[in-house]
């Protein structure tokens, strides 16, 4: 269905070809899990399949990319629409109409189906990913995993028979993740739809995968398997296969059920044992336990050393400063409990629109704390989180930040108290450059200049000053958008969705950085769906549902007790209350 014949793509200005001698076939009828570090491609390949690449980005595409025996040189994204459905990385850059239903029926509109048709598959579509109660709601209104389910629904209405999906579960929720992710294995089991797919959450999504190629260094030939020959293989892979490495288990598991079922022995040698402490700074910066690489693994044999070494590496942080990655992190300390808060919400009530998004909220975020904010899509997390920036007005209670009101306090001294890495960085950087965008940082910030480049060099390794903010990638304007942010050293840091299009190695550092912050008396406040993050660097779990508080306590304790938000290896290990694959290696070591 999708052939790739020696492709290369050069974008204008670029030294070296992006990707470079892509050759590989998916079936019809089958789900190809696209993988590998950020930067390596991957949103490159998905726009060759599309006719995105190179008609709308520009650059030189060489070689030849046929879906269903049509070339992609010769036959415009238009030309395609009809056979291939694609969903990137913003879903707003998506949308056309204004609301949910207008937005599912366009598609098929432009295609020129009949009105009974469209009004059938539309009544499905709201069905398959629960979107019916959203139905007549204006777009900007939803939260950014609500417009993702609808950026997605609105690719499966016209039943294409090719679907290209670029992180398709960054913004959801664990639930909704599942649900997306049935819908998909059932449109590739019973209909035949062929899909090729970008993912970081590997753990959401590597059991559902019929092949995965993996991308392992930029420019590299990617490498196609079975999920299991990959995962033995890829320096980049979930939990539950970072568990079954340390087990020692052979095949290696690529679900929860499957490692549970060889997990008695080691949940033996645990009884008995505490893990690390509920304190998440713990374990090695360069080791910590969902995707990393402890130490070098064997290559396949399509790989030469040189790529195989790459692969391993890059997972490494370098030595820097104070405001950049530490050698290792700082000793676990608890925040302090004594003084003032950094944030203090009471009684907190919000409405946007006609829609009471927040009632009843009391929080307490103290120096040195990091809580994560967690629920399902339209919970009410980024809404809090704009309530303690002021960006929106509380309806009722109060929200205090560093003893200031923030919907009452200029600008200009409250960048000083708090920090919002929001869930589009884009809002955050207008200049043409990074080097641009970090002047203009250090500058509004009062810092030193240099302060901002340093953060940047720590969390995006090779990124040059005179990039572009749009050429970064998803992950990449984030990390930038954090780097801004962090340069007023604001006491309380926020941060929604930050995670979000970050492959393993970029979390690590953002993970490092995280600590290093909280040890030095930080608030961190971020609202995720990404379980293992929360598990690896929160000291308490906040739950929301319907705009309510209705869990509050230390990580372990909140997530043990949930099925929906707890990570891989505490599903594995239940009834024992164990969090990361690196507690396990350390109580084991």
């Amino acid at each position: 269905m999708i052939r790739f014949e020696s492709v290369s793509v050069t974008y204008d200005g670029a030294a070296e070809p992006t990707v470079r001698d892509v050759d590989f076939e998916v079936p019809e009828g089958e789900l190809v899990l696209l993988v590998g570090p950020s930067g390596v491609g991957k949103s490159t390949i998905l726009g060759a399949v599309s006719g995105l690449v190179p008609h709308f980005t520009g650059g030189t595409l060489r070689g030849r990319v046929t879906v269903a025996g049509r070339d992609t040189r010769t036959h415009k994204p238009r030309e395609l629409a009809d056979v291939v459905g694609t969903v990137g990385q913003d879903p707003l850059s998506h949308f056309v109409t204004d609301t949910v239903e207008d937005e599912l029926a366009y598609g098929m509109e432009s295609l020129g189906l009949a009105p009974d048709v469209m009004r059938r598959r539309v009544e499905e579509t709201l069905d398959l990913l629960g979107l019916a109660d959203l139905r007549e709601r204006p777009i900007a209104t939803l939260s950014g995993g609500q417009q993702q389910r609808v950026a997605i629904g609105s690719v499966l209405t016209p039943h294409p028979r090719v679907l290209v999906l670029d992180e398709p579960t960054s913004a959801l929720d664990p639930a909704a993740a599942e649900e997306v992710l049935a819908v998909l294995q059932r449109l590739v089991h019973d209909l035949g739809t062929t899909v090729l797919m970008a993912e970081h959450r590997l753990e959401r999504v590597i059991q559902y995968a019929d092949q995965v190629a993996l991308l392992p260094a930029p420019s590299a030939a990617p490498v196609l398997g079975t999920p299991a020959e990959i995962m033995a293989v890829s320096p980049v892979y979930p939990p539950v296969v970072g568990l079954g490495r340390l087990a020692d288990w052979s095949p290696l598991p690529l679900t929860v059920r499957d490692a549970r079922r060889r997990a008695g022995a080691l949940r033996e040698r645990l009884t008995g044992r505490e893990a690390a402490g509920d304190e998440p700074v713990t374990g090695a910066v360069a080791d910590p336990d969902p995707g990393h690489v402890a130490g070098p693994l064997p290559a396949p044999a399509a790989l030469s050393a040189d790529t195989a070494a790459n692969s391993t590496t890059a997972n490494t942080p370098a030595p820097a400063s104070r405001w950049r990655l530490r050698k290792k992190p700082p000793a676990a300390t608890a925040p302090d409990a004594t003084g003032a808060p950094a944030a203090d919400v009471r009684s907190l009530a919000v409405r946007r629109d006609r829609v009471q998004a927040l009632r009843h909220i009391d929080l307490a975020v103290r120096p040195g704390e990091t809580v994560a904010l967690m629920g399902r899509n339209g919970a009410g997390k980024s809404t809090l989180l704009a309530a303690l920036v002021g960006l929106v007005a509380p309806a009722a209670g109060s929200v205090r930040v560093g003893g200031a009101v923030p919907h009452r306090t200029p600008p200009r001294d409250l960048v000083r108290l708090v920090g919002l890495v929001p869930q589009e960085p884009r809002d955050l950087l207008y200049a043409d450059t990074v080097a641009a965008e970090c002047a203009a940082a250090d500058r509004d910030a009062g810092a030193a200049a240099g302060t901002c480049r340093a953060l940047v060099g720590g969390l995006l390794p090779g990124i040059t000053d005179g990039t572009h903010p749009r050429d970064l990638s998803e992950g990449q304007r984030l990390a930038l958008a954090l780097a801004v942010v962090l340069t007023a050293r604001p006491p309380l840091l926020l941060l929604d969705e930050p995670t979000r299009g970050l492959d393993y190695a970029a979390k690590a550092r953002l993970v490092a950085l995280l600590r290093g912050l909280a040890a030095d008396g930080h608030a961190i406040v971020l609202a995720t769906h990404d379980v293992e993050l929360a598990a690896e660097l929160a000291h308490r779990v906040v739950l929301l549902a319907d705009g309510e508080v209705i869990a509050d306590g230390p990580t372990a304790d909140v997530v043990v007790a949930s099925p929906s938000f707890a990570p891989q290896v505490t599903k594995i290990l239940a009834p024992l209350k164990w969090l990361t694959v690196a507690q396990v290696r350390k109580a084991l070591s």
